[in-house]
Parts: structure tokens; sequence; C-alpha cells
């Protein structure tokens, strides 16, 4: 999954045609069941997946719910980022990406809930609409993700025991990470600080 969305970033940091518009069907798939939706059929790379695999059903079915949902959150998060790539491979884990938006020492508790009710999920297409919440806070700020890894842990998430093992890998994640200190704001610190400031009130509302 991660070499697709490599691929795919290349061509829409590229503004080539064809993957603008695959990114913007893409987006339309957030939160939806992988193959409700025949217009992302060749768009999502699935083909790798049975290539190199050889699974039951079930686990099939396992692995394509979770590189579609890492896939179209992917394309949200892009969106509008034409310049810094969102997946980055061996980049931030979910819980590290959370606290970054964190500034500082002190959590932000919206923020903080946001990342408990992801956590507390209890079924894929409810956690991918809590994290699509979490996405949109990732794309205001520029925060990237590791959308590999998180393909692979929405794939463990889904298996006997999983869910436990992907909480305590994000959980964790997300208490090691450590702010840098301050040192006194820049000018760019301060352009990128009032950017943020005008792109929130638009984000929370497409959260509510």
């Amino acid at each position: 999954m991660s070499d697709h969305i490599n691929v795919l970033q290349r061509g829409y940091l590229g503004d080539r045609a064809d993957a603008v518009a695959a990114l913007a069907r893409m987006r339309r798939g957030v939160g939806k069941p992988y193959g409700t939706m025949p217009e992302l059929w060749g768009l999502t790379g699935m083909e790798a997946l049975y290539e190199v695999r050889t699974l039951s059903e079930e686990r099939t079915a396992r692995a394509e719910e979770a590189a579609h949902t890492a896939l179209t959150l992917w394309a949200l998060h892009q969106q509008s980022h034409r310049q810094h790539r969102m997946h980055q491979p061996d980049g931030p884990e979910l819980g590290t990406a959370v606290r970054r938006l964190m500034p500082g020492a002190e959590l932000d508790e919206p923020t903080r809930k946001r990342f408990v009710r992801a956590g507390t999920a209890s079924s894929l297409p409810i956690l991918a609409q809590r994290l699509r919440d979490i996405v949109l806070l990732l794309r205001r700020d520029g925060i990237p993700l590791d959308y590999g890894l998180l393909a692979d842990q929405l794939e463990q998430w889904q298996q006997p025991g999983g869910l436990d093992r992907v909480r305590r890998s994000w959980g964790r994640s997300f208490h090691a990470y450590r702010p840098q200190a301050a040192s006194g704001a820049t000018q760019a610190d301060q352009t990128t600080q009032a950017a943020k400031t005008v792109k929130t009130a638009k984000t929370e509302k497409e959260i509510s």
C-alpha cells in the first residue's frame, strides 16, 4: 500500500491531472466499506495485494478493508498540500502525529478526546469515521503520517487480539513523543501559526 500511495503522491505533487482526479474520487470513499464504490476500481492498488499474498477469504477481506481505509484517509489528508508529502514511510505513527497537534507540554483536551474516541471504536467503519476527524486536524497543521504502517495496523486491528495490540502501540507512541523546547517564534513560525488560526474554524466545521 505504501508503494501505491507513493506513486499517487508523486503524481499529485506534480499536478498530474489523472492523480488529482484519482484523489478526488478516493476522498469520497472515506468511511465507506471496500467494494461499495465501483468508481474506485483500478485506483486503489489492490492488485499488489493479490500478487504477493495467498490468503483465506476472511484474511483477504480484512486486508482489503484496511488498505481501502488507509488509502482514502490519505487522499483526504493530502488534499490541498501540493508541496509536502502527507504520507511519509517510516514517518510518524498515529499517536505521535496526534501528540504533535498539541504545542508544548500541555495536552489539548478536545484533541485528546478525539484520539480516545478513535481508540474505543467498536468497528472498522466507526474507526474510519473517527480517524477522519483526526486526519482533518493533521491536514490543517500539515503533520504527516505513515499510511503504510496505518494500513498494517488497521489489518491487525481486525484480527483476534489485534485491537489491544494496536491500542497499545498508539498509546505508547502518543506518550513517548517529546515536543521540541520552544526557543522563541521566528517570523516563519508566526506566519504558520496565523495560517493555522485561520484554518481552524473551517476544520472544526468540517468535523462537526
